[in-house]
């Protein structure tokens, strides 16, 4: 109760202890008003205390920033180690395919975990950044180089097709991605909480043959690949490789899943409707 809302003090013992109880020094009591104020035990708020008083955002302790900016990261290198076209065993594939299958395997976390909207916040969040990246790429290149920089050659061969990729990787990426989560989560109205796998391994199959799809038709010409032949084996490959990482690894998924799931108190929270 603030000395407003007291009731008026008297003179016996009690009011003694009333007012001795009274805070006077509170950095919200008006430093105007003088002794009236004081006269009367009353006192004003001075916004201008206050306004001066350092302060912060409390940041909520949860999982989901944290994956967001690994799903973020993981993509932004993928793109850039995928201008290497690579060759294990007769396949061809590009350099990002021991990596990238993990931004799906944190986009089934996202998606099983906080749902469609906090999925697709990471999905923009992610696609924001590889567009900077594409810009900075691109100026980084047209910068004139100094005259004891002897790489400039080196830097655009490397670099100067990340751009096209990027392009790719964004397309690819948009589509596959929320393909993955809105698949995820549309078996997940039918099945509840029951058939994980079932939701795992569809949204793959459906989000990564969007994605490898897209990407490959962009990237191809960027990394060599002029045949028809070599485009399917691109399509087909990636496609089977980065399905297969997610089946391989789908015990581990789950434990992810149940981790970050306990973690953020999933259960506790009320069904959707």
């Amino acid at each position: 109760m603030t000395n407003s809302d007291s009731p008026a003090h008297g003179s016996g013992p009690g009011a003694a202890a009333a007012t001795a109880s009274t805070p006077t020094n509170s950095p919200r009591t008006a430093t105007t008003g003088g002794d009236a104020a004081a006269k009367h035990g009353t006192s004003k708020y001075d916004p201008a205390i206050e306004s001066d008083a350092p302060r912060h955002v409390a940041v909520p302790r949860s999982m989901y920033p944290i994956l967001v900016g690994i799903f973020t990261g993981v993509l932004l290198i993928s793109n850039i180690t995928a201008t290497k076209g690579v060759e294990l065993f007769g396949l061809v594939t590009d350099g990002a395919f021991f990596l990238f299958p993990l931004s799906y395997i944190i986009g089934d976390v996202l998606s099983e975990v906080y749902g469609f909207r906090a999925t697709r916040r990471a999905v923009y969040t992610g696609f924001a950044v590889l567009a900077i990246g594409m810009a900075s790429f691109f100026i980084a290149i047209k910068l004139p180089p100094a005259d004891f920089y002897e790489n400039q050659a080196a830097f655009e061969t490397v670099l100067g097709t990340v751009p096209q990729l990027v392009l790719a990787g964004l397309a690819g990426y948009l589509v596959g991605q929320l393909l993955n989560a809105w698949s995820l989560t549309a078996i997940k109205r039918r099945t509840g909480e029951k058939s994980l796998w079932m939701r795992l391994l569809g949204s793959t199959v459906v989000g990564q043959f969007a994605d490898t799809l897209i990407f490959c038709s962009i990237a191809a010409p960027a990394i060599g690949i002029s045949t028809w032949g070599d485009f399917v084996n691109f399509v087909v490959v990636g496609f089977l490789w980065k399905t297969g990482v997610e089946v391989v690894i789908l015990p581990i998924t789950y434990q992810v899943i149940a981790w970050v799931k306990k973690r953020e108190g999933y259960y506790d929270q009320p069904a959707a409707q």
